[in-house]
């Protein structure tokens, strides 16, 4: 619970505050003073008689009642403290800085259910244990540097882990990036990551409260609150950023099927993220750049005009934002003309436009105004502007100033010269504004954020379902494991998924008459080794009865081998389905290129099931060889919307079969007109 107390204390006391601003006791307490906080400060130090300028209490039974404690002692001396300030001072909200709890021993994790237990019986906030801390505009309640400039404008940073904070904060500061609120929530123990949110999206002023939130994340313990949160939180205008960190798995993991090797908590992760709207980043840099791009207005195009005086850059930055699929189109006609006669000679303006180191700041705005007024297809506008030491900037800087005051078309500047030009970049963030030192980093962000969707909407897909049959078949199956082919046509067919016509037997002649019935040629597989084609065990363009029959027998000498599954061949783009069921998360579902493929190029998307039409669309797009399935050098593209609508379909059906542990369709034969799935496989545990 996150209460009043923890967030504007009237009256904070810090157990352990110290004269040593070298150790977290006095560290805190010096933030505290220097923050301002317009509270009552109080300290216990039963050695000091003062603390810092402020008296000192000996013990925390002279305290007179105190809303907020935070407490900078022994682990082991914790609970006995919050016990009796919960008690007798009437403390709702309690910062556990001390480490030494349940990331560390068995021990520790009993102290902390203590507390847990104590801050449940009196109604108690607890930030921690194992934290830097909570800072606000209302107390800088850490015990670590550096402290940011807060605003209410700046962004909310949540962070399950106090170093990495600490870091990452430094990232921000050197870019400009303010802060309204940094919530270091240690071990999580009563408030974790997910609470933060549900607090921010339950209390959420869109005129007051700040509209970007950055995350850095080591355990989701809750996908469906994060989820649920987060996406209220973007639909009400907010943007979230977050890194999740741990998600690879130490060493390769013995897999049954392409999904169970392909598809791990890390793919859980991507699709919970895909399905909130929350862009994913994957360093400390990453995060924070894509914080400042959320500070400025929003990019509605894909087309940059790059403004700079210094050409390997804006060719650098070019490669970049065209790497990530956005567009830098070239520039000409009149004003194109109009702009470069304005210019000194030898300017370029096709895009980027190069005003020449020897370009005064003047024409830097001319250019920009160019970008703004006059450039109708340009949609942003990125400005690299340093200097080689020959000159000062301020008069530059100023004119990059006001032109973000007033222009509608965001604008990135781009100020590489930290060292050279240091005081004049100082000045330029000191009048609020943030600095991408470097383009091509700015533009991976960019691309990274353009990527993600919108927040999906809540509503099932349930059309053409038929649940109450997908739960008789399961119910009616006897034991685990991957089962029979005819069960998987069966649970196919619960979502309408078109199937290749075939038949499995152990009888040469019923599969020759199935044969002659549908037609050659035909694909003939074994049935029982789950990789079929490892062991020899799929013949293709089988066009006689004769070769039929010599497949048959040759398979069924196949070791594990139970019978032989007969196909009409179709042809097509080979797709992949597949799914696997993640504790907490539910079913991942995964789609790419099929066949060997899957193995070889391993390019697939994830999405978190139920999926909509939109999620399915995106995860399509999203895919490396997408332009495959639009059709290359004259073949013809897939049908993307029944592509799409299988997906949809097998993920709806998932989510009413949590038995279904993992499913592989692949492949899946794709034309212009139909998709058809061709093989498939499916474990169930009940």
């Amino acid at each position: 619970m996150i209460n009043r107390e923890l967030l504007q204390p009237k009256s904070i006391v810090v157990i352990g505050g110290s004269n040593n601003v070298h150790k977290p006791g006095g560290a805190v307490v010096r933030n505290l003073l220097q923050g301002g906080y317009q509270g009552t400060l109080r300290i216990v130090n039963p050695k000091e008689d003062e603390v810092q300028g402020i008296k000192a209490f000996h013990n925390a039974s002279e305290l007179p009642p105190t809303e907020l404690a935070i407490l900078v002692v022994a682990a082991k001396f914790c609970p006995q403290y919050v016990e009796l300030l919960a008690k007798d001072k009437q403390t709702r909200a309690f910062i556990i800085l001390s480490a030494g709890f349940g990331e560390e021993t068995h021990e520790g994790a009993l102290l902390e259910e203590q507390i847990l237990d104590s801050c449940k019986k009196y109604g108690c906030s607890l930030i921690g244990p194992n934290c830097i801390g909570l800072l606000t505009r209302w107390h800088h309640s850490v015990f670590t540097k550096p402290i940011p400039h807060l605003s209410p404008k700046g962004v909310d940073f949540v962070s399950g882990s106090g170093a990495t904070a600490v870091f990452i904060l430094e990232s921000a500061v050197s870019k400009g990036l303010q802060f309204n609120s940094v919530w270091s929530i240690g071990n999580g123990k009563q408030i974790g990551i997910e609470d933060v949110l549900q607090y921010m999206d339950e209390h959420f002023d869109v005129d007051t409260d700040s509209k970007v939130k950055l995350l850095y994340i080591e355990n989701i313990s809750n996908p469906d609150k994060l989820l649920y949160h987060a996406c209220s939180l973007i639909r009400k205008g907010c943007r979230i950023a977050a890194i999740k960190a741990g998600s690879s798995e130490s060493g390769s993991r013995a897999a049954s099927s392409h999904t169970g090797a392909i598809a791990s908590s890390d793919s859980a992760v991507e699709a919970l993220f895909r399905k909130a709207g929350i862009v994913r980043c994957f360093s400390r840099e990453e995060l924070t750049t894509v914080g400042c791009i959320f500070t400025l207005p929003e990019l509605k195009g894909k087309n940059f005009a790059i403004v700079t005086h210094a050409g390997g850059p804006g060719v650098m930055l070019t490669d970049a934002l065209s790497k990530g699929g956005l567009n830098v189109p070239k520039i000409e006609g009149p004003e194109a003309d109009e702009l470069k006669s304005k210019l000194f000679a030898g300017s370029a303006v096709a895009n980027p436009i190069d005003i020449l180191a020897t370009g005064t700041a003047e024409q830097l705005g001319i250019a920009i105004d160019y970008c703004e007024q006059r450039f109708e297809q340009i949609d942003a506008i990125a400005v690299i502007y340093g200097t080689p030491g020959l000159t000062q900037l301020y008069e530059a800087y100023e004119v990059l100033h006001q032109k973000m005051l007033q222009c509608k078309k965001p604008i990135f500047p781009i100020l590489p010269s930290l060292h050279t030009a240091g005081p004049e970049v100082a000045e330029f963030l000191q009048k609020g504004h943030v600095n991408f030192s470097d383009e091509v980093t700015l533009a991976t962000a960019l691309s990274q954020i353009m990527r993600t969707p919108k927040p999906a909407p809540p509503e099932v897909q349930l059309y053409g379902i038929d649940i109450p049959r997908l739960n008789k078949i399961i119910f009616g199956l006897e034991q685990n494991g991957y089962v029979s082919p005819q069960t998987v046509r069966d649970i196919l067919s619960c979502a309408g998924i078109p199937l290749v016509p075939e038949m499995v037997s152990t009888s040469k002649e019923e599969l020759t008459a199935f044969a002659n019935e549908v037609g050659y040629p035909v694909v003939a597989k074994v049935v029982g080794p789950v990789h079929k084609s490892d062991v020899g065990g799929v013949a293709l363009n089988i066009r006689t009865a004769e070769h039929l029959a010599l497949e048959f027998d040759r398979m069924m000498q196949i070791k594990d081998a139970t019978a032989v599954m007969v196909q009409k061949m179709v042809k097509g783009t080979e797709l992949f389905i597949g799914a696997k069921y993640e504790p907490r998360f539910g079913h991942v579902v995964l789609c790419g290129l099929g066949g060997i493929f899957i193995e070889v190029l391993k390019d697939v998307s994830s999405g978190l099931a139920p999926l909509t039409y939109e999620e399915a669309n995106s995860m399509i797009h999203s895919l490396r060889g997408y332009k495959i399935l639009q059709g290359t050098r004259g073949q013809q593209g897939i049908n993307e919307q029944k592509y799409a609508e299988i997906i949809v379909r097998l993920s709806t059906l998932l989510r009413f079969a949590t038995e279904i542990k993992e499913m592989d369709i692949n492949p899946l034969l794709a034309d212009a007109d139909n998709v058809v799935a061709v093989d498939a496989r499916i474990l169930i545990e009940k």
